[in-house]
């Protein structure tokens, strides 16, 4: 300690100011000296971390997270589409769609009498809760029929699902899934229908992407697409789960004790203090049992039974006792049983079983406060910190036969009495011993005080004495069974003095007896146990199920292991070193060696008595899964290549997560224990240890892990309590032996224990008790030396966006720190603290295998008030005991980097080494250290040269200037190498004010290792952000290996009056490695060897970065040799043929499939047939003029969609292929069962491919098109540009400038606001003498350095052309759940608003629009593209923005400023945008890149470097002429630039890139995204054409034409009224957009009693039809309120219904067709071929499209449901579709039913419908009363109502007069 102590904090300060400059000269000279001795690699080598020896990573780095993360409550966005709903069971229904997520309601509006209603509706809910709670959400669908204000409608159906589910599916979502309704209230019907939607479940920080996905299978195809996760079948059955809840013990008192001893002070009986019930929450649902008064062991003996479908899609069995109370229940404490633990879904699986068994719950500290601040632990949120009640239940599942007649159809909770269990059921109780032994206790926190402390340990209630319960008589009678009479009395004799309190078990001590602090540092107390270390001891009874806890324990030690080799396999991939494949090689020999030795220990205990039906099946499956895996892990060992580790590495990652899964017991059986340090009787802090761990066993393998071994105990504070910087601090350190097992077994306690002790007892007397305290006589003093060489990336805990940071590392009771570096957030100490006279207990071996634990902790240090704690590590010392030589393998020890953690956040990472060495003792002390301990004389001992001579010597202070303070040793610290590092400066951008004044003169500061340069000043920052000189260096020396490169620090500072510097911000570049430049190679002509940094940015032209983000390109390097290599590009790019069967959802995302219009492909087949007859081609301008820019993004989509299906088939069949290699070879391995399953496997990829291939068939078959005709294409990312091409940082890089403290949150979620503006240059740094061949090359410029032939920086006039397509899926911001979305473009001071046009009620608007705007770079550079929310009042909503940085674009070597067509033509939809045709960009890419070329050569070929290319030589002008041109030819050559050796990249294509908008006020969570691209060109250039038009689509105008002629066999309903007959008054009614817009009725034909009706009647429906997206659009006020019309799209569907006309009640509905105009079955042409299978069977049949048809006449029949949801056919219809255009609608009018023009012959109605003769008062009814009834009902009444008012006045006076006069 004398290091440390002497140098006062005051000399500190004094010295703090000055930089930290380090002159490494002298040193180099060293390591050179040294350098020459060695072999160079040993000492470059000092690196990065612990050679592989028998010493495991484990040691060194152990890895202790200190803060609970579950419990803190963070946000969720979970987002829900109901798109449509179909097959709804029900007649003429109206449905709406409520979505429900836990409490929160949301509905659709009502679509009236359909079955098959569209809503396409978007919903959002925002959540901030604890993950735990918001998994168990349940996400609700349900279909009513006809809810309106005044009825709340009848349920259809319901699908329920827990957000868990939704959120561990890929990409956290379902998209375009069909949920199966179901009936709660009527389990034995079947399906009531099907809600198609998209769920998606958005947590902080993951973006979803939405999918252009198109399944292979057709969306319509509903079987094939159910909301599901994967695995579960699609018909589920009903099952019933049964909870038992048979009785519980030791419950906490829930009630103060005043009340009670009034009662009994009163009255004289003693009451318990609580009364229990039982709550069972499952599924939604909840169930509770009865309440027991007054019992803190209730027994209920009843379960609660749940109806749900099998297998549920909810996780978890939520089971909680809660204290009924009149004002309100509390929870006692919670446990969740889940499912999946419970069960197994194999196929020698078993379904969910529990028990009977008991569950322990923890919770909030037991003593009763009315206000309970961890009342949440209760509720099973976050860490219990203490044991409050154990439950017994047990559970099971019956699947129902839903057939058979007696079962109970609804799926309400039931709650039932069961028998009783006996005692015997879950286990005999056994005595158990518990036996603890505090050896240390260090760090406690300052804050406790310093009253005396001590520590109490307890397991369920034994040990508690401050707040458990009295003791019930049970326990005490099972105690007199558990063990001899005698022994008990002897154990009340010998109670420890501890124990003053009568009632409290005699036999056992939990608590240490309280101690004083003593003061460590300003920050920490110890407690000065020296060689007295104190000891506890509690025997407790429990059920005896060890098993189940042995049985985890063998699988939670080979995880481990198997999780310690990972950890190598990867820190040795990180590092780069040799041969990871080994080490992953030697993990997977392990596990499988594990697996099969877990095996051979299980099997012996498969027939045990006493186990429950889940503990045997468990054990089953356990033992099948660990078999296979152990049989896997061979196999995958065998396929362990250099290429691929990091796949298996994967696998084995799978491995482990599969087995910590199965370690986990779902039943529990002893207790946790619990360590709380007590001060003045109140509980400070606690650490739980889960029984498990420290339980003993015979056989090895099960013993626990921290079963009789010393182990580092941090104790933490309770709950909420623990969160954020409180949580941050250690409270206490200690050094615990725990030992846990049988009584009878206890004679092994001590056996872990450190050597060297004496036991001292309680008394005299007790033999046979336990130590209460022992005596060591046996220490080791150690040195430990503390190399402290460097930190990085440490927290902002200044406002300046700095740190002066210092270490303090703690070891044993001794702590040091390190000096205090100023203002970095990347210090380099290098400094030794050496900690002398270490006295550690035991015995030395053992000590060597497991050194106690270093702790790191970093602080900043602040002027006033106390320092700041900003992160903490952990490390263990390598150790050399006395008689070990100092040298190789283990010494001198290498720097290794730690991770720094603060809270759970990583807060930067040390580079550090640590030794133990141990102190050989002098002669003399040796010898008087044994004559006390054994009383007998020694002679005087020679031991050779006593003391510290023996340690390796430490140099003295080497540097005048620091002062006593040591350096880094020369073993150790690395070896260092001069480098140059070239800066380039390019500018400053948004800087922001800096208190309160505006940055005016900044001036950029480099520093790295002490070293650094300055950039020029920027003298007026708003005039100009950018440098005037562009390129300076320094030279630094830094480490040879890459890994221990210091970060380089980027400072910005502002240059004010009177020589002021005011920082402004800064940033920390923590790996330099990509900016080192490695040399060309001039072997080889090849751009992927050429001059680059390391990940693939060039930074000379020769070796122009390739976009990182296509891999195909990279890997296909051409190797040619130097001569000319001919690249061919066929003229003509293949033509696509476009399948219709695709239907997508515009509305969706942006998926949508382009379909000719109608004309278009009618002129298709014109042209065909005049091709044929030689005729000539004057079709192609018409075919142009019809195609618009979105016919070309349309086709583009369906391309994306198409690559991303092939895509995915190819992954999956690459994962079928890898299953099926798996399965065979573990088959070879073991030929039976599993031979069987690859069989299986197989026949099932087979099932899939052969239904894959008829869906295919089918599809095609339907109807033969003619072959798309080719639409040139752009390409659409579904991310934006930036991600596809590096950020654009090829040459310039962007360094973000931080300032102000870091944030407290989990992640650095707050990082976004402390920016305080941007850096834009660039770094290169190489060792120095450079090689001459670069600075010899023609035109190398000296003042640039490495960044030859880089743009100048003078600011540069721009046009910015914003082209904005569309946004899908944006965040609602209207409480009708939609918004009014505009876009708004700001570039430095000009905005563009386009207010006056937005889109009303959108979520998924059609922008279509572009925006020119002038910049100038650099002032003007970051664009913000923004969408609004128009509102009426008050000001607009921000929904969400995306900022793109144009400059990085503008100078990028990807040529970003205009997007490069796939094809060159000069007019129609596709014309060339650039102002520069392709020839000028070629000429000018080849003069900058110093290239050959370009030589045009005649029949289409173009020579560039020694490539050629070829293409088309010819073009057409506008009217049609051939021109000869050399554009195809140079643009060939640009599409395909990135093969130009040394210089190429791919140059950025014509696109639209897809942005996330983001909002500031929701971080991290994405708000909707928007489709757009950006052109730019310069000013000084020749001006751009027209931007192109964008515009939406303006939907065409249709008007469709039904005749309805005849109707047949419609359902007769009505009985005669003097007759009896059967018959029906029919009248059909018809609609196109929905029922209340348009829809229109026939006339009734009376009187049928056939069935048949002649109608002759007309409906015309005119609509708006968006050919392209197949959707008709409406525009229509929403509400009477509303401001606005609202345009809906809906897909085209003809709705035709039946009617029975009824004259004094509602008319019935009989029957109803919905034909979708793009795909309905062709009508039968009689009346008798029209049946059902032309509905049932419609996948099968040819299906007709009215759009290409124009006119159809036929049958087609009308069905209903009938009782058994079973359809029927209730009629016939003869109708004629007759499509016409808008304009030839007005050419050739038609009038509404039969009337003018073009009139329709009155039907032929048979007389019987009219029968004048028979009864002409019927006929008078007919019509008259039919027509009029209204009118005549009305006047009626009205006469009543004047009648009655004439009569009230006429008798008014005299009733008056009479009353007056009292008559």
């Amino acid at each position: 300690m004398k290091l440390g102590k002497a140098k006062s904090s005051k000399d500190d300060h004094k010295r703090g100011d000055e930089p930290a400059i380090l002159e490494m000269e002298d040193l180099d000279k060293k390591a050179m000296r040294l350098a020459g001795m060695l072999e160079p690699d040993t000492i470059s080598l000092a690196s990065v971390t612990a050679v592989t020896t028998n010493v495991s990573n484990k040691r060194s780095k152990p890895d202790i997270k200190m803060e609970p993360s579950s419990g803190r409550p963070v946000d969720y966005q979970i987002s829900i589409t109901v798109i449509e709903a179909r097959q709804l069971i029900g007649l003429n229904m109206d449905p709406v769609v409520c979505v429900e997520v836990g409490d929160d309601k949301k509905y659709t509006s009502m679509k009236e009498s359909t079955n098959c209603p569209y809503y396409n509706e978007y919903f959002v809910f925002d959540f901030h809760v604890p993950p735990d709670v918001m998994f168990d959400k349940i996400i609700k669908l349900s279909v009513i029929h006809s809810k309106n204000l005044l009825r709340s409608g009848t349920l259809v159906g319901t699908f329920k699902m827990d957000v868990g589910t939704v959120y561990s599916q890929p990409e956290h979502q379902f998209y375009h899934k069909w949920a199966i309704l179901s009936d709660p209230d009527d389990i034995t019907a079947g399906c009531k229908g099907y809600v198609k939607c998209d769920i998606a479940v958005v947590g902080k920080g993951d973006n979803i992407k939405t999918p252009h996905k198109a399944n292979e299978t057709d969306e319509d195809d509903i079987e094939g697409n159910l909301l599901l996760p994967e695995g579960i079948p699609a018909e589920r059955q009903w099952a019933r789960f049964y909870v038992k809840i048979h009785r519980a013990e030791g419950l906490p008192k829930m009630n103060t004790s005043i009340m009670a001893n009034v009662k009994k002070a009163f009255i004289g009986e003693n009451r318990d203090l609580v009364d229990p019930y039982v709550q069972v929450q499952f599924s939604g649902q909840k169930g509770k049992t009865s309440v027991q008064k007054s019992s803190y062991e209730p027994i209920w003996n009843e379960q609660v039974i749940f109806t749900e479908l099998f297998p549920p899609l909810c996780k978890r069995i939520k089971v909680q006792i809660r204290d009924s109370d009149k004002v309100n229940d509390v929870a006692i404490g919670t446990h969740f049983i889940d499912l999946r633990k419970i069960s197994n879904d194999g196929d020698k699986g078993f379904l969910p079983t529990l028990g009977p068994a008991w569950v322990n719950m923890y919770g909030s500290t037991r003593q009763y406060t009315l206000m309970d601040e961890h009342q949440d632990l209760n509720d099973g949120l976050g860490e219990g910190v203490s044991f409050r009640a154990r439950l017994l239940i047990s559970v099971a599942v019956e699947i129902l036969d839903t057939t058979s007649p007696e079962i109970i159809c609804s799926t309400d909770v039931q709650v039932e009495p069961v028998s009783n269990i006996s005692e015997s059921a879950t286990g005999k109780m056994e005595e158990f011993f518990l036996f603890g032994s505090f050896l240390e206790a260090t760090m406690i926190d300052r804050k406790i005080g310093d009253k005396p402390i001590s520590f109490e340990i307890t397991i369920g209630n034994y040990g508690n004495h401050i707040d458990g319960v009295s003791k019930s008589s049970s326990v005490k009678k099972k105690k007199k069974e558990g063990e001899d009479q005698e022994e008990e009395n002897e154990l009340i004799q010998n109670s420890s003095e501890d124990e003053a309190d009568e009632d409290a078990d005699l036999t056992s001590v939990s608590s240490t007896p309280p101690m004083k602090p003593f003061i460590t540092d300003r920050n920490y107390f110890h407690l000065p146990y020296f060689e007295k270390k104190p000891c506890v001891y509690i025997k407790s009874w429990w059920q005896d199920q060890r098993r189940r806890l042995y049985n985890s324990n063998m699988m939670d030690k080979i995880a481990d292991k198997l999780e310690e080799g990972l950890n190598d396999v990867q820190e040795v991939i990180k590092t780069e070193k040799a041969f990871p494949e080994r080490r992953l090689r030697g993990v997977l020999e392990e596990l499988s060696i594990g697996c099969s030795r877990y095996v051979t220990l299980a099997n012996k205990d498969v027939n045990l008595a006493g186990r429950t039906k889940l503990d045997r099946e468990r054990l089953k499956s356990c033992m099948r899964e660990m078999d296979s895996m152990g049989q896997q892990a061979k196999q995958i060992r065998t396929q362990v290549k250099k290429n691929t580790v990091k796949e298996k590495l994967k696998l084995a990652q799978n491995f482990l997560q599969r087995l910590r899964f199965l370690a986990d017991e779902p039943q529990h059986s002893i207790p946790d224990v619990f360590i709380w340090m007590m001060s003045n009787n109140k509980r400070i802090a606690y650490a739980r240890i889960p029984s498990k761990d420290i339980l003993y066993s015979v056989v090895d393998e099960e013993t626990g892990k921290d079963c009789g071994k010393v182990k580092a105990v941090f104790l933490k504070l309770p709950g909420k309590k623990g969160f954020g910087p409180a949580g941050w601090t250690v409270q206490a350190k200690l050094e615990l032996y725990l030992w846990l097992g049988l009584n009878k077994s206890r004679k092994n306690f001590l056996h872990g224990l450190p050597n060297g002790f004496e036991e001292i007892r309680a008394t005299k007397m007790g033999h046979g008790l336990p130590p209460v305290t022992l005596v060591y006589d046996m220490k080791q003093v150690f040195q430990l030396r503390a190399h402290m060489y460097q930190a990085r990336s440490l927290f902002a805990a200044d406002s300046s966006g700095l740190s002066d940071p210092f270490a303090r590392v703690f070891f044993s009771s001794q702590s040091q720190v390190t000096e205090v570096l100023n203002e970095t957030l990347c210090p380099t100490w290098d400094q030794l603290l050496v900690f002398d006279d270490v006295e550690l207990f035991g015995e030395a071996t053992e000590l060597r295998d497991d050194p106690p634990i270093i702790v790191v902790e970093f602080y900043d240090q602040d002027t006033v008030g106390k320092a700041e704690f900003i992160g903490r590590t952990f490390a263990k010392p390598i150790i050399k005991m006395r008689d070990e030589p100092y040298g190789p393998p283990r010494f001198p020890p290498q720097l290794e980097y730690y991770q720094i953690y603060r809270g759970n956040s990583i807060a930067g990472e040390l580079l550090a080494a640590f030794e133990l060495l141990q102190i050989p003792f002098d002669a003399e002390e040796i010898r008087r250290a044994l004559i006390a301990v054994h009383d007998f004389a020694v002679p005087q001992i020679k031991v050779g040269q006593g003391g510290r001579a023996d340690l390796p010597p430490l140099e003295g202070p080497t540097d005048s200037e620091r002062g006593p303070i040591l350096p880094v040793p020369l073993g150790i610290r690395p070896v260092l190498s001069r480098y140059r590092i070239e800066v380039l400066f390019w500018g400053l951008r948004d800087l922001k004010r800096i208190n309160l004044a505006q940055v005016d003169r900044p001036r950029v500061d480099i520093e790295c290792a002490g070293r650094g340069v300055q950039s020029a000043l920027i003298q007026n920052y708003k005039k100009n952000p950018n440098f005037s000189t562009l390129v300076k260096w320094f030279e630094v020396d830094l480490p040879e290996n890459e890994l221990l490169h210091p970060p380089l620090n980027i400072r910005v500072v502002d240059c004010r009056a009177f020589g002021r510097y005011i920082l402004v911000g800064s940033h920390a570049v923590s790996t330099l490695r990509h900016f080192i430049y490695s040399p060309p190679d001039k072997s080889c002509n090849n751009w992927a060897t050429a001059a680059k940094l390391m990940n693939g940015y060039m930074v000379l032209t020769n070796g122009c970065s390739q976009a990182r983000s296509s891999p195909s390109l990279s890997s296909r390097t051409f190797s040619r040799p130097a001569g000319d290599v001919s690249v061919s590009l066929e003229a003509e790019p293949p033509i696509r043929k476009m399948d219709t069967v695709v239907k997508l959802d515009a509305m969706s995302d942006a998926v949508v499939k382009v379909d000719m219009n109608e004309d278009e492909s009618d002129k298709e087949k014109k042209k065909k047939k005049k091709k044929k007859k030689g005729g000539a081609e004057e079709e192609e301008e018409t075919d142009e003029r019809v195609l618009d820019w979105w016919s070309k993004y349309f086709a583009s989509i369906e391309t994306l969609k198409e690559n991303l299906r092939s895509q995915e088939a190819a992954q999956a069949e690459a994962e079928e292929r890898e299953d099926l290699e798996i399965a065979a070879e573990a088959a070879d391995i073991r030929p039976d069962d599993l031979h069987l399953k690859g069989s299986k496997m197989k026949e099932r990829f087979k099932e899939k491919k052969s239904s894959k291939q008829k869906r295919s068939q089918a599809a095609d078959g339907s109807e033969k098109r003619p072959p798309k005709a080719r639409v040139d294409e752009l390409v659409v990312y579904n991310r934006e540009l930036e991600s596809e091409y590096g950020n654009f940082e090829d040459w310039l890089h962007t360094f973000n400038l931080y300032r102000g403290k870091a944030g407290d949150d989990d992640e650095h979620a707050l990082d976004d606001d402390r920016i305080v503006g941007r850096f834009k240059g660039s770094l290169c740094m190489y060792k120095v003498p450079l090689s001459q061949e670069i600075t010899r090359e023609a035109g190398y410029d000296p003042n640039m350095g490495m960044f030859q032939s880089i743009p100048h920086n003078d600011p540069i006039h721009v046009l910015v052309r914003v082209y904005v397509v569309r946004a899908t899926d944006l965040h609602p911001a209207d409480i009708n759940g939609k918004a009014d979305p505009y876009v708004v473009i700001k570039l430095g001071k000009s905005e563009v608003k386009d207010k006056e046009n937005y889109i009303s009620k959108q979520l998924n608007p059609v922008f279509g629009k572009s925006f020119d705007i002038e910049a100038t770079f650099p002032m003007e550079s970051m664009l913000t593209v923004s969408v609004y929310d128009w509102d009426l009042v008050g000001t607009d909503d921000l929904i969400g923005e995306t900022k793109i940085d144009l400059e990085n674009r503008f100078y990028s070597k990807f040529r970003a400023t205009c997007g490069i067509a796939s094809n060159y033509s000069m007019h129609g939809y596709n014309i060339w945008r650039d102002p520069m045709k392709p020839s000028q960009i070629l000429a000018k890419l080849c003069k900058e890149g110093k290239i050959d070329g370009p030589h045009y050569g005649p029949g289409g070929k173009v020579k560039v470097a020694n490539r050629i290319f070829t293409g088309a030589t010819e073009i057409e002008d506008e009217n049609g002429l051939k021109k000869q041109t050399e554009e195809h030819l140079a643009l060939s050559v640009l599409n395909h630039w990135e093969e130009i050796p040394r210089v190429g990249c791919k140059l950025v294509p014509e696109h639209v890139e897809t942005r996330p908008l983001l909002n500031p006020d929701k971080p991290g969570i994405e708000q909707g995204r928007l489709e757009m691209w950006v052109d730019m060109f310069p000013m000084d250039m020749p001006a751009p054409g027209p931007a192109i038009d964008i515009s939406p689509r303006k939907p065409k105008s249709f008007e469709l034409r039904v005749i309805i002629w005849n109707t047949d066999d419609v359902i007769l309903e009505d009985d005669a009224f003097l007759t009896g007959e059967k018959m029906s008054d029919i009248y059909v009614r018809g609609w196109l957009k929905g029922q209340q817009e348009d829809k229109q009725d026939t006339d009734v034909h009376y009187h049928s009693l056939t069935g048949e009706g002649n109608f002759n009647w007309r409906f015309v429906f005119p609509f708006d039809y968006l050919v392209a997206e197949e959707k008709i659009i409406i525009s229509k006020k929403e509400s009477m309120f509303s401001w606005d019309e609202t345009e809906y799209k809906i897909p085209p569907r003809l709705t035709m219904q039946v009617w029975d006309a009824d004259h004094f009640s509602a008319d019935d509905f009989l029957g109803a067709i919905e034909l979708d105009l793009n795909r309905f079955p062709r009508g039968a042409k009689t009346a008798k071929q029209c049946n059902l299978d032309m509905i049932r069977n419609e996948q099968e049949l040819p299906t007709i499209s009215i759009f290409k048809q124009k006119r159809v006449k036929g049958w087609w029949p009308f069905v209903a449901r009938d009782e058994n949801d079973e359809m029927e056919l209730t009629g016939k219809v003869e109708a004629e579709l007759h499509l016409v255009t808008a304009e030839e609608a007005e050419k050739s009018p038609v009038g509404l039913g039969r009337n003018e023009p073009d009139p329709l012959e009155k039907p032929n109605r048979p007389d019987t419908s009219l029968m004048w003769f028979l009864g002409p008062l019927k006929s008078l009814r007919y019509f008259i009363w039919h027509n009029y009834r209204w009118l005549i009902l009305k006047a009626l009444g009205l006469i009543l109502l004047l009648l009655m008012l004439g009569l009230f006045l006429y008798s008014i006076p005299g009733y008056l007069v009479k009353k007056i006069l009292g008559a």
